[in-house]
């Protein structure tokens, strides 16, 4: 199997289990276990850069064409994703942060088709309407539309979009953008220290272990997504990732007893028919090519 597939599933099965380690840091506001993920993230990310002798290829690399400014919008939007996530599941969000993921892999189809001109074959336009009409649909039900799950597919769909463009390897990227973040994270944590709102070293050890811990949490599954973007298409980066929102569902709803209704249950049974859908369109067309290859 292609590696970046398996970069693909490893990096998904990680985010999926992620509500379980942000409920264990509940008590910390979100901005301020943003910062932290942020600041831990960069320096594992600089000291690793450091140890493979990669700092003046990094240097130089950087300066190239638009590099950091295509690194400035992967930067501000994986920070509005992360925010929005954590915020999101520590207010009892789960499931609806599970809904921004199930959108997500037809969200990144759609954008991989409508930028990077990748094709579709004219059934798989059929789940890409069935999930709009179930976003539809949940707006209703909700008697708003579901931002948090709108916020989260969108931003890291258009996430992807960037890394799948951008110039630098997935260890060097993820350090400038991590890198692009680190002050603005740092001053708001001396910020909080000094106003004695400030977590860390406050709150008990294991808080304190925990919440460095959401750098190496944050960067393996990063790496291996930003990996499995540069080798894999993205409308098949976009069919993995439901991977991630099953898990987040099943937590939301079973371990962690969200409420979940009749009248949201069929919103996302046909955002779920939709992907479905999507993945036997995608498992007939490629036996269908393997017979051809076969008869010639």
């Amino acid at each position: 199997m292609n590696k970046g597939i398996w970069y693909g599933i490893g990096a998904y099965l990680c985010w999926g289990l992620f509500p379980i380690y942000w409920h264990w840091l509940h008590h910390v506001p979100a901005l301020q276990l943003l910062s932290h993920r942020i600041v831990w993230s960069f320096l594992i990310l600089f000291v690793v850069i450091l140890f493979m002798r990669q700092w003046k290829e990094f240097r130089q690399k950087i300066l190239i064409g638009h590099t950091l400014w295509i690194y400035l919008v992967a930067a501000i939007l994986i920070g509005i994703n992360w925010m929005v996530y954590v915020w999101a599941v520590n207010a009892g969000f789960v499931i609806e942060s599970s809904l921004g993921y199930f959108i997500n892999p037809l969200l990144s189809v759609l954008l991989g088709v409508i930028i990077l001109h990748e094709r579709l074959r004219p059934m798989q336009w059929v789940p890409l309407g069935l999930a709009a009409f179930g976003v539809i649909f949940l707006s209703f039900a909700y008697g708003s539309p579901p931002w948090i799950a709108l916020t989260l597919a969108t931003t890291f769909a258009t996430y992807g979009l960037v890394k799948k463009m951008a110039p630098l390897g997935s260890l060097q990227g993820l350090t400038l953008e991590t890198g692009i973040l680190f002050l603005p994270a740092l001053l708001y944590l001396l910020f909080t220290e000094m106003t004695g709102v400030g977590a860390f070293i406050h709150t008990g050890t294991v808080s304190d272990i925990l919440l460095v811990g959401a750098g190496v949490v944050t960067t393996i599954p990063l790496l291996m997504f930003a990996s499995a973007a540069q080798r894999i298409p993205l409308s098949l980066v976009g069919v993995l990732q439901y991977i991630s929102p099953t898990l987040q569902f099943l937590i939301g709803a079973l371990l962690f007893k969200e409420p979940f209704t009749h009248t949201q249950f069929i919103g996302y049974a046909i955002v779920w028919t939709a992907l479905i859908l999507f993945g036997l369109e995608g498992i007939l067309s490629r036996r269908s090519q393997v017979v051809l290859a076969v008869a010639d």
